[in-house]
């Protein structure tokens, strides 16, 4: 069965209102122009613009997610945001475990768990992310720690109809470097027969496995023509229309 590619935009804590208004008027005007996209679309705003970027978006293929969540449905939990809150203003997916929220607020593999359980309870489906620090990588351990992290982070119910997988090499993100295709693709592989270890084999080979990690135009067809590289999860360039769009014609959407 072919998983169809998906190009998701994480716009981390960028964007104004009106900022974020007109970035999502021009991707969903882009997606409309491309009739029947043969990928799915998804951005990611901060809160703040998830209302507005969904009125925004109205008319066009493309999801909406958000960055976090709690594990709680409510409670007394200041600052933070529930799976059912972003379900009841238009969500549909979102991130957990980004590397950010690892590093910036100690998120352990546990919590991310939590956390997406959680989300599927809500109706949410979820992107995890995963991927080694360059310490890591220099050791040679970057196989063994995606590895402790997709069994750690990902639900034991999980399926590909509620979970997509990101690698993100930690070293990569925003920082213009990036891995070869060939080391990405062998992260890739062995990240899915993780997945097959703990969901099975038929939830592995349909689950989505996106690449994260300085994506650009020209370089997203060498990375998202890889045999187990399912779509991207795109930082900086998804917050210009023309870079976003291009990283997915690109790829063959």
């Amino acid at each position: 069965m072919a998983r169809k590619k998906m190009i998701a935009g994480n716009w981390k804590m960028n964007g104004l209102l009106a900022d974020g208004v007109e970035l999502a008027k021009g991707v969903a005007a882009e997606v409309r122009a491309m009739g029947k996209p043969e990928c799915e679309f998804l951005v990611c705003p901060p809160f703040t613009l998830l209302t507005g970027v969904k009125k925004a978006l109205r008319g066009a293929k493309v999801a909406l997610g958000a960055q976090d969540a709690h594990y709680n449905a409510k409670g007394a939990h200041t600052g933070d945001i529930s799976p059912e809150m972003l379900k009841d203003i238009g969500c549909q997916y979102v991130i957990l475990g980004h590397s950010e929220r690892r590093a910036d607020h100690g998120e352990s593999n546990e919590l991310i768990n939590k956390k997406a359980v959680a989300a599927h309870a809500a109706g949410l489906k979820t992107v995890i992310c995963i991927g080694e620090t360059l310490e890591q990588r220099d050791s040679g351990k970057t196989i063994d720690v995606c590895s402790q992290q997709i069994m750690g982070s990902v639900p034991d119910d999980s399926t590909a109809a509620d979970t997509v997988i990101a690698y993100e090499p930690v070293w990569a993100i925003g920082t213009g470097k990036t891995p070869t295709a060939a080391d990405v693709e062998e992260v890739h592989a062995a990240v899915r027969k993780v997945l097959a270890k703990k969901l099975g084999k038929g939830n592995a080979n349909k689950m989505r496995i996106l690449y994260g990690g300085s994506v650009k135009p020209g370089n997203a067809k060498e990375f998202l023509s890889l045999p187990d590289v399912d779509g991207a999860l795109i930082g900086g360039a998804s917050l210009k229309v023309a870079d976003f769009i291009a990283i997915a014609k690109n790829s063959g959407c």
